[in-house]
């Protein structure tokens, strides 16, 4: 009997582990996205895995000089290639240069998330 318990709880923990690490991917991205529209560069580099901290710094730079909103942000894991997990993003950056809207769509992108010494981090963009 105990070894049917055992091995009831081992499938619920593996159970939980794969529905919160599902779930952290699209979460970290939209903490990216997030940091983005907040013109919050340390958060957006932060966010980031380390081979992709010099485009987050320069993505996140390239609002710091106009008003931005963000619209209907809403993140989803799409699939996975490997280690990456794809995640497909709805809503827009709403960016205002001096009158001129400029609506960044969300889902002309999949972003893709990796885990990087245990925490999920944007790692790039997936060729389309």
């Amino acid at each position: 009997m105990k070894q049917l318990q055992g091995i009831l709880l081992l499938m619920l923990v593996l159970f939980l582990t794969a529905c919160s690490s599902s779930g952290a991917a699209p979460e970290a991205i939209e903490g990216y996205i997030q940091a983005l529209a907040d013109k919050d560069v340390i958060a957006a580099t932060n966010g980031s895995c380390l081979a992709w901290e010099e485009a987050a710094y320069a993505e996140a730079s390239s609002f710091e000089a106009v008003e931005v909103t963000l619209e209907g942000l809403s993140c989803s894991s799409s699939g996975s290639e490997g280690d990456v997990t794809l995640v497909a993003c709805d809503g827009k950056i709403v960016a205002n240069y001096g009158g001129e809207l400029l609506d960044i769509e969300l889902s002309q992108r999949t972003y893709m998330a990796m885990q990087e010494q245990g925490d999920w981090k944007m790692c790039g963009y997936a060729s389309n």
